[in-house]
C-alpha cells in the first residue's frame, strides 16, 4: 500500500514541477494590413512574428544580422479596394 501512494505522490509531483516549468504560450498574430512578416528566433524552437512590412526588400533590412527571416503574412488582406463610379455596373442589361 505504502510504495502506490509514494507512486502516485512522485506522479503528481512530476506532473505539478511539469506544469510550473512550462513557458506561458504567446499567441502569434499577423498583422492584416501589412503582406511581410519578420520571423525572429529567439532559441530553436522560441519564435514570434513581427508583421508590418510592406515589402521583402524592407523586411530583408530589418532580418539583415539578426536569427530572422522573411516570409509572407498568409492573412494579408490585401489593398484597400474602392471602386469608381466607372466600375460599378447600373443592373440594366
Amino acid at each position: 500500500m505504502k510504495l502506490s501512494h509514494v507512486l502516485a505522490g512522485a506522479t503528481a509531483s512530476t506532473i505539478l514541477a511539469m506544469a510550473l516549468l512550462a513557458a506561458p504560450a504567446q499567441a502569434q498574430t499577423y498583422d492584416p494590413r501589412y503582406p511581410v512578416c519578420l520571423q525572429i528566433y529567439q532559441s530553436m524552437v522560441d519564435y514570434y512574428f513581427e508583421c508590418g512590412f510592406t515589402s521583402m526588400a524592407q523586411c530583408a533590412a530589418s532580418a539583415s544580422g539578426r536569427s530572422a527571416q522573411c516570409v509572407v503574412n498568409p492573412y494579408y488582406a490585401g489593398p484597400s479596394a474602392k471602386r469608381s463610379k466607372r466600375q460599378k455596373r447600373s443592373g440594366n442589361y
